[in-house]
């Protein structure tokens, strides 16, 4: 039994990686017949000046917004430039985008997404640790397949690293 057609979200962050997710996502809705959604979670304006207080939050979460948007927009002319069609884009703005992209990829359409599409920086262990990834999470969270698309030669160039780091 095939899941395509389906309704693939692509998360993006307008990063590398997440232009190679992009193609990689176009190609795939294209030879399945199925939905394309981009998505991108935006960051939270966290603190406010001493001076202005809400109106200075509410100021800089527009301007978080205005950027997050231009980014989306830039996600979604690239895959159409690529050949892709994109059903709908979507935006929300998050301290957690791991949980809004799995929340979006659920809301997608009646039964959710059935694939999911993220790029992955290929963070090394330490730097995971202490930033997080948010395609780990989603791949530990989401409750369809989730495609993990990365930079050729990332895990190349994390083993040597490693191997650097620990004197072999």
């Amino acid at each position: 039994m095939s899941i395509f057609p389906a309704k693939i979200p692509l998360a993006t962050d307008g990063s590398e990686e997440a232009v190679l997710a992009a193609w990689t996502a176009a190609d795939l809705a294209e030879s399945t017949g199925s939905e394309l959604h981009v998505i991108h979670v935006g960051p939270l304006a966290r603190y406010a000046a001493t001076r202005g207080g809400r109106a200075a939050l509410s100021s800089a979460q527009d301007a978080l917004d205005g950027e997050a948007w231009r980014l989306l927009y830039a996600q979604v002319k690239q895959v159409e430039t690529a050949g892709g069609i994109v059903a709908q884009a979507h935006f929300r703005s998050s301290e957690r985008p791991d949980a809004d992209i799995v929340a979006l990829a659920e809301e997608i359409g009646a039964r959710g997404a059935r694939l999911i599409v993220v790029g992955s920086r290929g963070l090394g262990g330490l730097k995971r640790a202490l930033l997080g990834s948010v395609s780990d999470s989603v791949v530990r969270h989401a409750r369809c397949p989730v495609l993990v698309v990365r930079k050729e030669g990332t895990v190349a160039r994390e083993v040597g690293e490693r191997e650097r780091s620990i004197g072999r």
